[in-house]
């Protein structure tokens, strides 16, 4: 039995980050695999906070960086932590000069979740160091503001165009794919990365542009599926969003078994996915006579090709793969409806 304190296990991951920081090889797996799992194990634990706060405070940047680690962990477990957390982490980030501690921070004030996460990253974004302003790219996901001109949006699109390619990789993977703000700035911040000679940044913007469903990347994919070497898995990611049937003629070349060949011939053949948009209306239509207490609706996905079959009951609210429930329907929607309904019985009344 684990009888570690928390106290214990962060001791124990300081010592490794100290050597980690004395190695010669900056990325030593070994160390880092040691490091991390010791403060996940710790941040458990709600003594964890007063550590990580004491931690920040230090006079050593190797203490610091790893408060902000642990803190970041603790945001994980506790959510009742992150306004706490994001008040120490703003007040480091105004004093902070190390660029170590600066990514921790970064990573670390993302899983507070607050918005005033947002400005910070916007000041670091301007830092010299390349790997501080990587994190930055890296650490907007969580507290993305949604506005198309916000301040996260400027500054992420202004990172798609940083010298460094991990900077606009990152960048442009953020802004283009995990962002859904849209707007003529972001779409032209991506299609200028299409034409990067870094391959993952020019994927992901062809990923954000396609999530965006804009027309013009689909003669960019149909080159790339047509020639094989080319071709990169982020490549079958955009294509089924698209469902261009131009992108149809390559792709029994590929691997039929692989799952991201097969969501990309079900998306872009035409007579697939009207058979799918048949089958989805006739099961909604015939589970709204069966059973209207369930309140079944059918949506798609923004950024993607799947139909997805929501269900409002009384008691609960679920959904299904319309695609996975057609399989195990035998392709009767009839079938499916009578499945749907026997696995949410009727629930009765008090």
């Amino acid at each position: 039995m684990e009888t570690d304190t928390v106290a214990e296990l962060v001791t124990r991951a300081l010592s490794a980050m100290r050597a980690i920081t004395a190695s010669d090889d900056p990325d030593d797996h070994d160390g880092w695999d040691e490091y991390a799992p010791l403060l996940w194990r710790a941040s458990a634990d709600e003594a964890a906070l007063p550590l990580g706060l004491e931690l920040i405070g230090s006079a050593d940047p190797i203490e610091r960086a790893t408060g902000c680690d642990l803190l970041r962990d603790t945001n994980y477990h506790h959510e009742a932590v992150r306004t706490e957390t994001a008040t120490a982490l703003v007040a480091l980030a105004q004093r902070e000069t190390d660029e170590h501690v600066l990514r921790a921070l970064a990573r670390a004030i993302e899983k507070t979740h607050d918005p005033r996460a947002v400005p910070v990253l916007v000041t670091l974004a301007g830092h010299p160091d390349a790997e501080v302003r990587e994190g930055v790219a890296r650490s907007f996901a969580e507290v993305l503001t949604g506005l198309p001109d916000g301040p996260d949006i400027r500054t992420l699109i202004g990172l798609t165009q940083d010298q460094n390619p991990h900077v606009r990789d990152w960048a442009t993977f953020t802004l283009g794919v995990q962002s859904r703000a849209d707007s003529p700035a972001i779409r032209a911040a991506l299609w200028e990365r299409t034409a990067d000679e870094h391959d993952e940044t020019r994927m992901e913007a062809l990923h954000g542009l396609a999530s965006r469903h804009d027309p013009r990347v689909v003669p960019l994919l149909a080159e790339l599926i047509g020639n094989p070497e080319g071709a990169h898995v982020l490549t079958f990611d955009a294509e089924p969003i698209t469902g261009a049937p131009e992108l149809l003629p390559p792709l029994p070349e590929y691997e039929p078994g692989d799952d991201w060949t097969t969501d990309a011939v079900n998306a872009c053949n035409p007579v697939r996915r009207a058979r799918l948009d048949a089958f989805a209306w006739e099961l909604v239509c015939t589970l709204h006579r069966l059973r209207p207490d369930l309140d079944a609706a059918v949506s798609m996905e923004r950024c993607g090709w799947g139909r997805f079959l929501g269900i409002h009951a009384a008691s609960e609210a679920t959904g299904y793969d319309i695609e996975a429930l057609l399989t195990r329907a035998d392709g009767d929607p009839i079938r499916a409806a009578e499945l749907v309904s026997t696995d949410l019985p009727r629930t009765q009344p008090a």
